[in-house]
C-alpha cells in the first residue's frame, strides 16, 4: 500500500476526523473541543494529508522548536487503521526531524490510547505523565 505524505489543504477534513477519533478520550477528561485553538494550530502548524489511492485517509501536524520537532496530531480514518499507516507518518515525522538536523522527535497521547504501542514500538518513551497524558519522546539521532 503506498502511502503519500503531501502538504494538507483540507482544513474541514483535518478538524472532523480529530473531532471523531479524540471524543472519546475528551468525554473520559470532561474536555470540551476548542475551534479557535484548532484553528490557530492549523495556520501555524505544518500539516500532512495521508492519502492512499487517491483518497485522503489522514492527517499528520507537525511543530518544531530549537529543541525538537514534535507530532502534534497523527490521526488515521477507523477503518485505515492497522495497515502501516501510521508507521509510515511516524517515519516522514523522523525525516524532517533529521534534516533539520534536530536531534528529539516528541510527542503526547492519551493514557488510554492504544497508539501508545505503537509510539513505543517507533522507539517513544514515556517522560512524563501528566493530566491524563502521556509525554514521550525519542532520539533521532
Amino acid at each position: 500500500m503506498k502511502l503519500i505524505i503531501r502538504p494538507a489543504t483540507d482544513k474541514a477534513f483535518a478538524e472532523t476526523l480529530t473531532r471523531q477519533n479524540m471524543s472519546a478520550y475528551y468525554a473520559q477528561l470532561d474536555m470540551r473541543w476548542d475551534e479557535a485553538l484548532f484553528e490557530k494550530g492549523w495556520r501555524e502548524l505544518d500539516n500532512y494529508e495521508l492519502v492512499v489511492d487517491g483518497s485522503t485517509v489522514g492527517i499528520l501536524r507537525l511543530s518544531r522548536d530549537e529543541n525538537a520537532y514534535y507530532i502534534r496530531e497523527l490521526q488515521i480514518q477507523q477503518q485505515w487503521q492497522c495497515y502501516g499507516l501510521g508507521s509510515q507518518a511516524i517515519r516522514f515525522a523522523i525525516e524532517s526531524t533529521q534534516q533539520a538536523n534536530i536531534k528529539l522527535l516528541r510527542l503526547r497521547v492519551f493514557c488510554t490510547n492504544p497508539a501508545r504501542a505503537l509510539y513505543e514500538r517507533m522507539g517513544f518513551r514515556i517522560r512524563k505523565t501528566e493530566g491524563g497524558m502521556h509525554y514521550m519522546e525519542r532520539s533521532v539521532c
